[in-house]
């Protein structure tokens, strides 16, 4: 093997990623952008990675599968993800499906973003095309509260995004972290 192959081989041993949960509308993507930039680590955005992989947008996607399909979809792309030294934001409803939450666990620490659901509310209704899976019948509130205890259950730290910027987030993420090493 030459050099130049050595250099594109992945490592054996993987760096641990930060991981971003929450509802859609809770900044993952924002937040993680920041994180990536303040550490210098690759972002990855699970939503993307539907989209990329269905060739259309999210909410398109969404709306072909009912939710349980959706979700299964989801978490088989997540467990094929390796990743090292990278911000990975996911979509809201990863927290679903056991081993794609178990599989970011092992890629890195999970950080809940927690949000109160007013600013959900709001924020979904300015952006309705941002790929949303519902059961038939259920509210965004009915979801929040359903989904909030599990994202509180998988992650290790709780960022309360209240009165904080996205920057502000980032930074008391990467010092929480910086801390626990």
């Amino acid at each position: 093997m030459s050099s130049s192959q050595k250099l594109i081989a992945a490592p054996r041993q993987l760096a641990p990623c930060i991981v971003l949960i929450g509802m859609a509308g809770a900044g993952k993507s924002t937040v993680g952008k920041e994180i990536a930039r303040l550490t210098g680590w690759a972002y990855v955005d699970t939503d993307h990675l539907l989209e990329a992989a269905y060739g259309v947008p999210l909410q398109h996607v969404a709306d072909a599968f009912d939710k349980d399909t959706f979700i299964r979809a989801e978490g088989e792309m997540i467990c094929s993800l390796k990743a090292s030294r990278a911000v990975i934001a996911t979509g809201g409803s990863v927290v679903y499906h056991e081993a794609a939450m178990r599989h970011l666990s092992e890629l890195g620490t999970l950080v809940h973003l927690d949000v109160p659901f007013a600013v959900i509310e709001r924020r979904i209704a300015a952006k309705p095309d941002r790929g949303l899976t519902m059961a038939p019948g259920q509210t965004l509130a009915d979801l929040f509260y359903e989904r909030n205890p599990l994202y509180k259950g998988w992650a290790a730290f709780h960022c309360e995004t209240e009165g904080k910027s996205p920057g502000e987030c980032a930074r008391w993420i990467v010092e929480c972290l910086e801390g626990r090493a």
